[in-house]
């Protein structure tokens, strides 16, 4: 017999605006993605009961913003009553979208709901046997918060199964803003036994056991950056406080990016073709999904004028989605973006005598040559450091695998630039 078994989600944004995509995209589609974050979460409370779990764990940011609309407040609490009837407890607490003092309605939350307060606090999972596993949870008092919430955690009895329930950045993750920010080492100090964390969209296991740490990403997709399957974790916890966890997608509307190279395509009709073929395969990898998708079209080839022709890429995603957007489920093709280029033998270009080969061969040395790479950093260096341009770049250097990228766009641009359309 399990010691625990419960349900960890994070990240609901329930009512998220999707404000860009809701102006242009067809009524149908709006309306899917209005109701996305809604339906997600009714999947969430749907799976709590059929797997009859002990508790539902939700890891901050329930709301899209600090004045969280009364639509999303009713369906929270609603989605909570739900659980109490069915003899599950929840537990929430509140990150740097809905923070503490953020505009809230008076609404009759059920008795069986534990809501953290802004310093951290201790709530036993079962009424019945306090010893049995215990969640010890924390709130944002405000969206702003920049210190270290570790720093109020009391002394974690070791006996009872514990979990700790926190919005955070761990590590210092660069794609989502540094709120409370943790080191790995710092919750494998805590004697919590599993992290419930939130904050982090794409799911994420830090630490397996002894402690799990994990992020068990947002539970609906709200734009092309958070593609493929979002949802929540199943937790179950043996005696001995093994800890199996699984993912279960809780999607509703998938949102997709595929690119496709037009090295090999030669013909409009084999690129249209080629297309159709990319929607279906993201289809069929939606599990009955609707789904949103986003084309990138690159590499070199003789398609290239074609795509600059005025209004050629328009007219591409008419016709993909006059066919894709009446099937059910639809797949709605926002945009084909054109990152492809002027066809170009590199093999030729480099044994030349002009200025265009001589720079061919200069990047493949500083592919190769520490030195020069080493000189590169230094101007590079001094542009990331630059007091009015380093705030528009990442924090540290390019080094390793994105220090290559940058030799590889920079010569892909002066490509552009110098050599124009050998045909």
């Amino acid at each position: 017999m399990a010691l625990l078994r419960f349900v960890h989600a994070a990240d609901l944004h329930l009512d998220s605006p999707f404000v860009g995509i809701k102006a242009v995209a067809p009524e149908h589609v709006a309306s899917a993605l209005h109701d996305a974050t809604f339906s997600a979460y009714d999947n969430i409370i749907k799976l709590c009961i059929d797997e009859r779990v002990d508790a539902l764990l939700v890891a901050g940011d329930v709301y899209d913003s600090s004045d969280r609309s009364l639509r999303a407040q009713l369906k929270f609490v609603a989605g909570l009553k739900q659980l109490h009837d069915a003899g599950i407890r929840s537990f929430v607490c509140h990150g740097n979208h809905d923070p503490l003092d953020g505009w809230e309605a008076r609404l009759d939350y059920p008795p069986s709901c534990t809501r953290f307060g802004a310093e951290f606090e201790a709530a036993p999972v079962f009424e019945d046997d306090p010893g049995r596993a215990v969640v010890h949870g924390i709130s944002y008092p405000k969206s702003d918060i920049r210190k270290n919430l570790l720093r109020g955690l009391q002394k974690v009895d070791s006996n009872p199964f514990s979990i700790g329930l926190m919005h955070a950045n761990v590590g210092g993750n660069t794609e989502h803003a540094s709120y409370a920010p943790c080191s790995l080492d710092d919750l494998r100090s805590s004697a919590i036994d599993y992290w419930a964390l939130g904050h982090v969209h794409t799911r994420q296991i830090l630490s397996e056991q002894s402690p799990a740490v994990v992020y068990p990403g947002n539970s609906q997709g709200r734009h092309s950056n958070e593609g493929g399957a979002r949802g929540v974790g199943l937790v179950e916890v043996d005696s001995a406080k093994n800890i199996e966890l699984v993912f279960r997608p809780m999607d509703t509307v998938r949102w997709e990016r595929s690119v496709l190279d037009i090295s090999q395509i030669s013909t409009s009709q084999d690129l249209l073709d080629r297309l159709h073929q990319s929607i279906s395969d993201a289809s069929g990898d939606a599990a009955g999904r609707p789904v949103v998708l986003q084309v990138t079209l690159a590499g070199r080839g003789s398609l290239y004028r074609a795509l600059r022709q005025p209004g050629f890429i328009e007219d591409l995603v008419e016709n993909l989605n006059d066919e894709w957007m009446r099937r059910s489920p639809f797949v709605w093709c926002e945009r084909i973006e054109d990152e492809t280029a002027a066809p170009f033998n590199r093999r030729e270009r480099i044994e030349g005598s002009d200025f265009l080969a001589e720079l061919l061969k200069t990047v493949d040395r500083a592919r190769n040559d520490p030195e020069l790479q080493e000189r590169l950093r230094d101007g590079l260096s001094d542009l990331y450091q630059h007091r009015q341009y380093g705030k528009h770049l990442s924090d540290r250097d390019p080094g390793g695998d994105d220090f290559a990228a940058l030799i590889d766009e920079a010569e892909a641009i002066v490509v552009d630039r110098l050599a124009g359309d050998d045909e």
